[in-house]
């Protein structure tokens, strides 16, 4: 036998030995940033995704697969999700949860798209569905249904005359202060500043002293959690009187440690929060979530990935497949809403979920919220 065929011969049976492997368990790949500036989050999607597998492997699995959990760390940054993207379809995972952020989730899109991996995320920015591609599902809602209710709240409910936006320069922090000051502006709002700091920069005191000289009733910050704490800290400490609202990423509970006694009066403006839903499922996994880990899940946003993950496999076992085409088709233009634990959930044929409600949350002297508006 010479060398060419034996070769051959060799690869053909590797390959056959590996088919087994691969059909004994559903991989599905998380994609978070599990260190880094937005490690809580990213470990509040991850303990997620382990325990509804860990739940439905009780169960007998996914039409007699079990779920095998794959992890990456993509640290919050586009370079780090560029490789996990790569790590996780070599791994062979089928659907990706994650990642927190949209830059994020964005750096990963075309590797998911190309290798036909499902990938569902609470990236928020606008640009994550107009792409195309039919891989990618979001969990949560963009950033123009945010916009639209904030600009209707600072200048109509609240009749503010003078508000700032504030943003990083992220994909999502970037384009939700855009999208709200394009909003605020189209109400017949004024806002008197726009302004960006860099994230973990944790010095804001220069665009707070400018903001300051502008004289503003209310300020906007469209940025994440990590910075926001800061920021209003450092905006009480200037005597700067404004009203301060944070976008949905800072909803955490690292914003009110952050700020410490400044957080009292601060407002947060995301969608209601599971615990206040009036859905058994909530209250259920929450519940598991609580035994498991010993902690609440940190917001909101972990359990929008895991209704991504749980649409997926319902997608899969009502079509009997586990071909992930045939499960993006079946989201894409499903009949029937999902019971969610954060709702019902269907998605609109570019992927974005549909519906979406949200509430404007007061932060009390205890670090607690006292819903202030909703809608």
């Amino acid at each position: 036998m010479n060398r060419f065929i034996r070769t051959i011969l060799v690869a053909v049976v590797v390959a056959l030995l590996a088919v087994p492997a691969l059909a004994d368990t559903l991989k599905v790949g998380v994609q978070a940033p599990i260190t880094g500036s937005y490690a809580n989050e990213g470990q509040g999607i991850e303990n997620g995704v382990r325990l509804l597998a860990e739940q439905i492997n009780a169960k007998g699995g996914v039409m007699g697969k079990k779920i095998e959990v794959i992890a990456c760390d993509d640290q919050g940054t586009a370079m780090a999700a560029a490789i996990c993207a790569k790590d996780l379809v070599n791994k062979g995972v089928s659907m990706v949860i994650g990642s927190y952020t949209s830059t994020c989730a964005e750096a990963a899109q075309k590797t998911y798209f190309n290798a036909g991996v499902l990938q569902t995320s609470d990236g928020t920015a606008d640009s994550l569905t107009e792409k195309g591609y039919w891989t990618f599902l979001r969990n949560s809602f963009p950033n123009s249904a945010e916009a639209e209710f904030v600009a209707n709240y600072l200048v109509k409910v609240k009749k503010y005359k003078r508000i700032v936006v504030i943003s990083d320069f992220s994909t999502y922090a970037d384009g939700l202060a855009n999208a709200t000051q394009a909003a605020i502006k189209k109400l017949g709002g004024k806002v008197v500043s726009r302004d960006k700091i860099k994230a973990d920069s944790q010095n804001f005191t220069p665009v707070l002293t400018n903001i300051k000289s502008k004289n503003p009733d209310a300020i906007f910050f469209a940025g994440y959690y990590s910075d926001g704490g800061q920021l209003r800290a450092q905006q009480k400490a200037l005597g700067i009187k404004a009203d301060f609202y944070g976008g949905d990423a800072n909803d955490n509970p690292d914003f009110v440690k952050l700020a410490g006694s400044a957080a009292q009066g601060a407002f947060i403006i995301n969608v209601p929060s599971p615990d206040v839903l009036p859905y058994d499922i909530a209250k259920t996994f929450i519940a598991d979530y609580q035994k498991k880990y010993g902690e609440m899940p940190p917001s909101i946003w972990g359990l929008m990935n895991i209704d991504g993950m749980r649409a997926i496999i319902h997608a899969m076992e009502q079509n009997k497949s586990f071909d992930t085409k045939k499960a993006a088709d079946y989201l894409h233009n499903m009949k029937k809403p999902l019971p969610g634990i954060t709702g019902p959930i269907t998605f609109a044929k570019d992927g974005n979920r549909n519906g979406g409600a949200y509430v404007v949350k007061r932060i009390k002297a205890d670090g607690t919220y006292a819903n202030e508006y909703v809608q």
